[in-house]
């Protein structure tokens, strides 16, 4: 009789959970505080314990595994709009269905005695490495297919960003351009640029920057320097033609932007 340890399946469906969630996040450009993606994370592993159970049957196993991740993504990203949850939704079951062939690939291959499927749930008395190296490849496969898709080009319009941080909110005229391709090597997050001015601090008070700021090397054409990033608490931006209103994951860069906000327009794919 094969022996399933608790620890290891609840400390193995969270790894994948948080790993899932942060994918779609990424993967969408979406917004994602990692309280909320933990949260969903350890709430959607209590479903791994149905491999315990006895066999419930090809339509209820598919009815509850619909009701975890649906109530997961509303978890991690909660309920901006219906298009917006649908793709959240379609990007996690897509990011389940890439890690799932992957690691019944590679188990099968390389340790088949050391799986156990049940009530559409597995288990795996899994190595640490083969682990780390399966996510490593869907996170590849992910990344080619993301970067596909951010070189298509993007329609030229007008828009609005909003920019939230502590008790100020600021709303600035909206470039889309291609040019900026200025991402935070520590998070992985893209920069959007802004003046200072737009969050009253002189162009050139130093003392006054937002709380938590570092710099970051970054370069122009004509010049190169250390460009002040911070992370604020929301950023909206907003196509005028459409109405459509999309929450990005994005550092604002305190910068030479005119009265633009400059961003990629890749934050809009998806």
């Amino acid at each position: 009789m094969e022996t399933i340890y608790l620890d290891v399946l609840i400390i193995l469906n969270i790894y994948v959970n948080f790993f899932l969630i942060r994918t779609a996040a990424w993967f969408t450009h979406s917004p994602m505080k990692k309280w909320k993606c933990t949260a969903a994370s350890v709430y959607g592993s209590l479903y791994s314990l149905l491999i315990l159970a006895p066999q419930l049957g090809t339509l209820l196993n598919i009815f509850i595994r619909l009701i975890a991740a649906f109530t997961v993504v509303l978890m991690a990203f909660g309920f901006i709009s219906l298009r917006r949850f649908i793709i959240n939704s379609t990007a996690f079951f897509s990011a389940n269905f890439i890690l799932a062939g992957t690691v019944y690939a590679v188990y099968s291959w390389a340790a088949p005695e050391l799986m156990h499927f049940n009530n559409a749930c597995f288990y795996i008395d899994f190595s640490l490495v083969i682990l780390v190296a399966t996510t490593s490849v869907m996170y590849f496969l992910l990344w080619l297919v993301r970067n596909f898709l951010d070189r298509t080009p993007a329609e030229t319009d007008c828009y609005r960003v909003i920019v939230r941080y502590r008790e100020k909110v600021v709303a600035i005229n909206g470039l889309a351009d291609t040019g900026n391709v200025l991402v935070d090597f520590f998070s992985g997050s893209p920069v959007i640029i802004c003046s200072r001015e737009h969050f009253g601090i002189d162009s050139n008070d130093d003392f006054n920057l937002p709380k938590g700021f570092r710099l970051l090397p970054c370069s122009t054409v004509s010049s190169s320097g250390l460009l002040p990033v911070f992370r604020p608490d929301e950023v909206l931006i907003i196509t005028d033609s459409s109405g459509e209103k999309k929450h990005v994951e994005a550092l604002i860069g305190l910068g030479n932007s005119g009265d633009k906000a400059i961003f990629n327009p890749k934050l809009l794919k998806i």
